[in-house]
């Protein structure tokens, strides 16, 4: 899901039933629309965060916010795996002032 909030692209990433990081890192491919040669691992993603010639299109221009839903039963499931997400995600957006990631707090989907 996309819209227009805050003049930043933004892009939902729902984690509901993600289980593992395959399926957080499948989650990511689709949402973000990320190019087939997406290498699926800890590096990739963080290579893919920081750059804005990945980003959907016009994301570039704008900025890019992914918020973040669904999280807390992968991250209750698999805590040193969503630490390691919650860094890459940290170190991205810390790299890139174009980048925003928000953790929905509300819900747990």
């Amino acid at each position: 899901m996309t819209e227009d909030l805050g003049g930043r692209y933004t892009v939902t990433l729902d984690l509901d039933g993600v289980t593992g990081k395959a399926d957080l890192m499948d989650r990511v491919a689709r949402a973000l629309a990320l190019p087939d040669w997406f290498g699926r691992n800890w590096d990739a993603l963080a290579d893919s965060l920081s750059d804005h010639t990945v980003w959907p299109e016009g994301a570039g221009e704008q900025g890019l916010l992914i918020v973040v839903r669904g999280w807390r039963p992968y991250a209750d499931a698999r805590p040193e795996e969503w630490r390691t997400a919650e860094e890459v995600f940290a170190e991205a957006a810390d790299r890139t002032p174009a980048l925003t990631v928000l953790l929905a707090l509300g819900g747990t989907s």
